[in-house]
């Protein structure tokens, strides 16, 4: 009977020990909230909106995803950081943002391309950090936009590792056509 009690008692331990590893690498869908496109319908497609709360990602954030195929530069991509101001759709979120420093090449789910931070004016007068990205796979764009309230550099820490997960991925190649 005792040796039963002790196996049952190591069991549940190792149970809970191997569920801590999977709880501290949650998945984007524990930590990020898929949301409607909040966004009124232009040109292009709507796409996919996410938000994560203060207590996860350091700041209440939303990330805006979408593709807009036949919209790049064939030869060259995302060039510069104008491109990315342009194409971005930070100026969905507000008219008035402000680059804070020149863009940096970044790469999402193996396509080249730029980001780029911005402050932002919004209505309710509390200081917004955002972020651009533009990334080309031949002749089409992905580009995303994100923002917060608060400092840039976490909005953009939290956007790019939504960008970085396998299910985030897997939709962006299969968006842009690229399986």
């Amino acid at each position: 009977m005792r040796t039963w009690l002790v196996i049952a008692i190591a069991a549940l331990v190792l149970g809970v020990l191997s569920g801590v590893p999977a709880y501290e690498t949650s998945t984007p869908r524990e930590t990020w909230q898929e949301i409607a496109w909040p966004f009124p319908r232009d040109g292009w497609p709507a796409g996919r909106a996410f938000r994560c709360n203060a207590v996860a990602c350091g700041g209440d954030i939303e990330v805006y995803i979408r593709p807009k195929l036949g919209f790049c530069n064939c030869t060259t991509g995302v060039a510069d950081d104008d491109e990315v101001d342009r194409v971005a759709d930070v100026d969905l979120i507000s008219p008035q943002f402000v680059p804070l420093q020149a863009g940096k090449a970044v790469r999402v789910a193996d396509m080249p391309g730029r980001m780029r931070t911005y402050d932002l004016k919004i209505g309710d007068r509390v200081p917004h950090g955002a972020i651009g990205i533009a990334v080309s796979h031949r002749c089409d764009l992905l580009v995303a936009a994100a923002q917060g309230r608060g400092d840039a550099a976490v909005v953009q820490r939290a956007a790019l590792e939504l960008l970085a997960s396998a299910e985030t991925a897997r939709w962006v190649k299969f968006a842009m056509n690229t399986q």
